[in-house]
Formats: structure tokens, sequence, C-alpha cells
């Protein structure tokens, strides 16, 4: 019954290879990369255990990518993980699945997307705040409140308006997708390329002798150490696992693809290739912003970056507000790119 559901739907394969990598990309690069390195070397201390982090956790991406796009190659249709886990468990594991999703975990993500969009538009404009009420906050219950500022409301223009043009046909969707990831990317090149060739200060050379202590910060060096206690060891394991929480919530989404299986042009070739094209760009571009990041500030710089924001730090230190202004445009564009590839493909779960 799925299956003459499916070949008899309206959806159309309007997406070719290089159409579905973009979403994988695009739904991938949102604003985690600019922010979450910092709270990560405050638990970790060290660059080395910094890019380590980044490191294993590209490699957890890819290799879940990698099982995905077998089944993607098995089941290409609408709904993706949906769809797998359905048919491998029954109805109602993969009910729950698309219900969490619709409740929480797409729609949260989605908010919390435009919200950082929100958030570097007030750069811009400062009226737009998190505390500049339109409806000032009422209690509703002890400890929880309501209100409506200007950033919730420019958030969910913006959300309405991406929802409004992908309900346009997936050729609109498609052209806002692969413009927007277009420019992300080379964004996010420039900024490695920036940081790399202009922000190259003379602290590079201090961290070649401290690549891996992180005595001073974080967790003790003495850890490592035979014969230290085992708690020493379980809390630089528990420390490490909570640093790769950020680098592994920025290298979410990739799943995204899987959701419009049924809309990709030969599947059981372009998802796998897409899955693994996308993943592989995302995990290299990531680790190398990290990179730049450590090459261009200091880490005390890194770890104490206003609101975590460390790409616009190190654009600051390079370019002055300048920089900041640029930053905060190339956040905008890699957060409204992050959103629309979120809709786009989130929708085909619910239509599952």
């Amino acid at each position: 019954m799925n299956n003459e559901r499916d070949q008899s739907s309206s959806l159309v394969r309007g997406l070719g290879l290089l159409d579905a990598t973009m979403i994988v990309i695009g739904s991938m690069i949102g604003s985690g990369i600019f922010i979450v390195s910092a709270e990560s070397l405050r638990l970790i201390g060290a660059p080395g255990w910094l890019l380590l982090a980044w490191t294993i956790a590209g490699l957890l991406t890819i290799t879940g990518a990698l099982c995905c796009a077998e089944l993607a190659t098995m089941m290409p249709r609408a709904g993706g993980v949906y769809v797998f886990l359905r048919e491998a468990y029954g109805p109602a594991l993969g009910f729950l699945f698309g219900w969490t999703l619709f409740l929480v975990v797409q729609t949260g993500t989605i908010a919390a997307v435009a919200i950082a969009f929100a958030r570097f538009l007030g750069v811009f404009a400062p009226s737009v705040a998190g505390d500049h009420y339109l409806i000032a906050p009422f209690v509703l219950l002890p400890g929880y409140a309501i209100s409506l500022s200007t950033e919730q409301l420019v958030a969910i223009l913006l959300i309405a308006l991406l929802t409004f043009s992908n309900t346009r046909g997936l050729r609109v969707g498609k052209i806002v997708q692969n413009s927007f990831t277009f420019t992300k990317t080379a964004a996010l090149i420039g900024v490695i390329v920036i940081g790399l060739v202009f922000g190259w200060k003379a602290n590079c050379a201090a961290l070649a002798s401290h690549w891996w202590d992180a005595s001073a910060n974080g967790w003790s060096a003495q850890a490592a150490q035979p014969g230290f206690a085992i708690i020493g060891g379980l809390a630089v394991a528990l420390l490490f696992g909570k640093a790769m929480v950020g680098p592994l919530f920025a290298q979410t989404a990739w799943t995204n693809v899987t959701f419009i299986g049924s809309e990709v042009r030969e599947p059981g070739r372009n998802l796998s290739r897409a899955l693994l094209y996308g993943c592989g760009i995302v995990v290299v571009l990531y680790v190398l912003a990290n990179v730049a990041y450590i090459a261009s500030l200091p880490l005390a710089e890194i770890q104490n970056a206003p609101q975590n924001r460390v790409a616009v730090a190190m654009m600051r230190s390079i370019f002055g507000t300048p920089g900041v202004l640029a930053m905060a445009a190339a956040i905008m564009i890699s957060t409204f790119g992050c959103n629309n590839g979120l809709i786009l493909a989130g929708a085909r779960v619910y239509y599952a």
C-alpha cells in the first residue's frame, strides 16, 4: 500500500545531485559553527582537543550519513527516516518519530534558527532585540511567562515568508535553497581564508608548545599520567564528551535530504552521493573554520567571546566594525538558507 501511494503520488522528481547536495549542506550550515567553539574550548581548554572534538564529531556524522544513505537507497520515499523506522519497527515507532519531529525537533530547530537570524539582524537594526517588547511578559503559571519581542516577531515573519515561498512549489524552494547555500558556503570559506591569511598572529607559534596542554583550562594534564586516580580519567572523558555536544549539534540536519527521497532523480545513485558529498564538505569546512579561529585569536578571546560569537570576535579583531557587520550579514544569510532547507524537507515527513 505504501509503495502504491508513493508511485501514484503527485510529487515530481525535480531534484538532481547538485540540488540534493545543496539541501544537505544548507540544512547543516546554520549558526552553530560561528558560536559553539567558545563553549567547547571553555570545557577542554586546548586547541588540539578542540580540533579533535570537531574531527570526531565529523567522523560520527559521516558514519551516520553512510548508514542513512544505504537506507535511503533502499527506500527512496517521502518521509525518509520516518519511513525507515516504520518499515523496520512498525507504524507505532514511525508515528512517534513523526509527531516528535513535528512538535519538538524540526519545529524547535526552525524556531531557534529563526531567532538567530533575528538576533544578528539586530546588529543592523538595534530596535530588533530580545528585550524590546511589543507585548510585555505576563505570567501564565508560576515561573512561566509569555511575551512578544521585536526579535520574536522577526523570527515569526521569517518562518511565514519561507513557508509561503515553499508552498509555491519545489522549483521555487530549490532556487532559494541553492542560491543561499552557495552564498553562505562562499561566506564560510571567506571566513576561513581571512582567519588563516589575514588573522595569523604571533600566538600561533606559542600554541605549538601547548597544543594539548589543558592544565590551565578545562581538565588537568595529570589525568593522562599513569597511576592518576580513576576519577581523573573519567572527568576528562566526561568533559570531552560534553565539549562534543556543540560540534555534534552544528553538524545535524543532514537527514533532511532523505525526507524528500521521492523528489530526487535517480535516488538510488544521487541520495547516497548527496549525503556523502554534503557531509564531507561541511565537516572539512568546520574543522578549517576552527583552525582559523585558533590561528587568529588567543584562546582566552575564543573562550570569552561576547555571547559566544567567535566568528564575530575574529572579524572584529581583523577589520574592526566593518568586519562585525560583514559577519552579521553572513550569519543572516546562513540562517536564512538553513531554515529554508528545514522547512522544505520537513514538510515531506508530515505528507508521508
